[in-house]
């Protein structure tokens, strides 16, 4: 059988919180079966823990935040995504701060933290959403969607008139039964114009940003000196977002994504549209990797609480 995942002990980073541009100290620690991930905040006395869940996403603007009881984690998309891509169920994340610190930009330095200190099966099953029928939401252009698959299939266009995004690919669909997340997904960094820069930062966003935590893009060309990790880095950095979204849905997903200019408020938008509609999916768990591929679940019914 599949079953629950969690780290074998507490680890500890420091970074910067790319849009507060503070300081923070993050601690991950192991947690018991069925817990899920969650926020706790150490510079707030008393303050109560925050359960990474579709329905705390409190703020989209430019991330992903979380908010509960007057409290807020912000920018945890990138964690969430490294936490699906090696596969952790249960894990306590504490923050000296309110933002989970950015890294280099993308979600491998998490994943090579978790890998310094190993992982953990534990007893319990691991469960899966499979989704049953087609759940699609749009925002203007934008439209986001998840249809029946057995396994993990994402697909995302970009869409940006720029000369320097135009030289790149902006379509990827990846097939997560074949390839690797943290290969071919984990490296991809944020990314913005240059000449954007000032204004995110008159409303208080990206006050940590740098070279060092994401691609830079000037009129003409990646400014960064080793300049992309991978040719489609863009459009791979936005699956990777994406796939840290869905995960706050609490458990992984078996079906297929596809994206079209979908950002973090509509990545959520279909989070709690999906959980709306109970007919559209249902709890799985397998005896091995072989039966995802194979949709050869043992099935549960389906419940609003995740």
């Amino acid at each position: 059988m599949l079953r629950q995942r969690t780290i074998r002990e507490a680890v500890h980073a420091i970074g910067i919180g790319v849009h507060s541009g503070e300081k923070v100290r993050m601690t991950l620690r192991p947690a018991g079966e069925n817990t899920g991930i969650v926020f706790a905040r150490n510079d707030v006395r008393g303050g109560s823990p925050i359960r990474a869940c579709a329905d705390n996403v409190s703020d989209t603007t430019l991330s992903t935040s979380l908010g509960r009881d007057g409290l807020q984690v912000a920018t945890v998309e990138h964690l969430m995504s490294a936490l699906w891509g090696i596969g952790i169920d249960n894990l306590i994340v504490e923050l000296s701060a309110e933002e989970v610190p950015i890294m280099d930009g993308s979600a491998a330095p998490f994943i090579y933290l978790i890998n310094t200190v190993g992982i953990v099966e534990q007893s319990a099953l691991k469960q899966f959403i499979r989704i049953k029928r087609e759940i699609e939401v749009t925002q203007g252009d934008a439209v986001a969607k998840l249809s029946p698959y057995e396994g993990f299939r994402a697909a995302y266009t970009f869409v940006a008139d720029h000369p320097v995004y135009n030289r790149y690919p902006k379509i990827a669909e990846l097939n997560f039964s074949n390839i690797s997340y943290v290969d071919e997904v984990s490296r991809a960094r944020s990314f913005g114009l240059v000449k954007e820069l000032e204004h995110a930062q008159a409303i208080n966003k990206c006050l940590g940003s740098s070279l060092e935590n994401a691609v830079g893009i000037d009129d003409f060309a990646v400014v960064n000196e080793d300049g992309l990790r991978y040719q489609d880095e863009f459009v791979k950095h936005k699956l990777l977002d994406v796939i840290g979204d869905l995960y706050l849905l609490g458990k992984p997903i078996l079906g297929a994504f596809d994206g079209y200019m979908s950002g973090h408020a509509l990545n959520n938008k279909l989070a709690r549209a999906l959980l709306r509609c109970e007919d559209a999916w249902e709890y799985a768990t397998y005896d091995s990797v072989e039966d995802v591929e194979a949709g050869e679940p043992i099935l549960h019914p389906a419940a609003i609480s995740v």
